[in-house]
């Protein structure tokens, strides 16, 4: 394949760490390893390139009507000359689509759709299942280091924002037996001054709950890598990376039972519990303390599916995407 032009659209801005925005630059640096030109941008400014790929159909939507716009006096073509490639978001898959205009004008004109796991498809009808493609997320390879001994380590990764109900597995700490030696470390920033008031409330209630804020990635994946267990409690999300980095790591996960979670650790996955239910988690966080045969069974769910997280897997359904447009 020729040399391509590719720019990637992505509303998170540069220096956030904010999941659309990883996803730009690990795909940036795919599509270069493949031999092609990238540039990331946060609106498109109208330079000349031979493919959009926009992450977030309502936020990108100005970038992608400006894009169709521009070659829409181009000669129909099959493949298109000047393709489109939406990535679908979890606000995009199970909010936007349901409630803006922007978000399915922009599903209905692109040339190809990306979701991030498979239960996506389930969000789109049978004309925009047919253009979509499930592209995993990669993780570099992430060694699991020596658990803590003196109490149960359990990390929740994640900013602070609505749809990460990012408190839940603080809450669950009170529904634990008095005997429980499970400690929670939060690792996320505070997208507001009221969730972080409520988490130095909630620190100063319950000792066995620490927020530290925003940290490094490389900081972030320490944490991780020496946790027992790792919960993500979303109420929404696409694809999470910080669950594909759990599985990368080896790292048993409790899930809120959203689609976004199950479509990446499978449907029989003995670790999810109803999104909101912090007694329902309280009761899966003792399991996991307590019963050495459920920790496994976690563990073992979790390195089937680690396959999915090869960089190389990544790369390559990046290329077949490609080729598959020229």
């Amino acid at each position: 394949m020729n040399t391509l032009r590719i720019v990637i659209v992505t509303p998170a801005a540069p220096g956030t760490r904010h999941g659309n925005r990883s996803t730009a630059l690990r795909w940036a640096k795919h599509l270069r390893a493949l031999g092609h030109r990238i540039s990331v941008m946060v609106e498109w400014d109208g330079s000349d390139c031979d493919v959009m790929i926009a992450l977030h159909a309502r936020r990108s939507h100005p970038s992608i009507l400006r894009w169709k716009r521009t070659h829409a006096s181009h000669p129909p073509s099959h493949p298109p000359s000047h393709p489109l490639v939406l990535v679908l978001t979890g606000t995009d898959l199970y909010r936007d689509l349901r409630t803006h205009d922007e978000a399915r004008e922009s599903l209905r004109v692109a040339d190809r759709v990306i979701v991030l796991q498979p239960k996506g498809l389930e969000e789109l009808d049978a004309a925009s299942r047919a253009k979509t493609r499930v592209i995993f997320q990669s993780v570099k390879p992430v060694k699991r280091q020596q658990t803590p001994r003196r109490y149960f380590l359990v990390t929740v990764i994640g900013h602070l924002r609505e749809e990460k109900d990012p408190f839940r597995a603080a809450r669950a700490l009170c529904h634990l037996p008095a005997g429980s030696r499970i400690r929670v470390v939060h690792l996320g920033g505070a997208m507001s001054a009221e969730a972080e008031r409520e988490a130095r409330t909630l620190m100063q209630a319950e000792p066995r709950y620490r927020w530290l804020g925003e940290l490094s990635h490389a900081g972030a994946m320490r944490w991780l890598a020496r946790s027992h267990a790792m919960v993500i409690s979303s109420r929404m999300e696409g694809g999470a990376h910080v669950v594909s980095e759990a599985i990368a790591a080896g790292v048993p996960v409790i899930a809120s039972d959203i689609a976004g979670n199950v479509g990446l650790l499978g449907d029989a996955y003995p670790g999810c519990y109803p999104v909101g239910d912090e007694q329902a988690l309280a009761a899966l966080l003792s399991r996991a303390e307590t019963d050495r045969k459920f920790i496994r069974s976690l563990a073992a769910a979790v390195k089937a599916q680690r396959s999915a997280t090869d960089p190389k897997a990544e790369r390559l359904a990046l290329s077949q995407l490609l080729a598959e447009l020229f």
